[in-house]
């Protein structure tokens, strides 16, 4: 049995594309924080934000509203960040393969 999660496929017993792309996304990401040489106050708070989606993702399909909250926080704290902008966009389409944001 297959299910389409948009341009891919998730097949039963395979592992989740989704899992993997977030997986590499926040890798990279995280990667990329660690070589900033500029330090601003909230790097703290992204790195965190980071090591817990890259937590999330080690256990299953995580819930869409706790990816939502660390990538918010994500964001927040290192949006103004202009070198990782491409990352922050990478991490943010891999948490939108789990689903949209919740409608109004």
């Amino acid at each position: 049995m297959r299910s389409s999660v948009g341009r891919r496929q998730v097949a039963a017993g395979d592992q989740d594309v989704r899992l993997v792309e977030l997986r590499a996304a926040v890798a990279r990401l995280r990667r990329r924080l660690a070589v900033l040489p500029a330090d601003f106050p909230d790097r703290v708070i992204a790195e965190e934000a980071l090591a817990d989606l890259a937590a999330m993702t080690a256990h299953g399909v995580p819930e869409v509203a706790r990816l939502r909250r660390s990538l918010l926080l994500i964001a927040g704290s290192i949006g103004s960040v202009s070198a990782l902008s491409p990352y922050l966009a990478e991490v943010r389409d891999a948490v939108d393969l789990f689903g949209g944001p919740p409608s109004r």
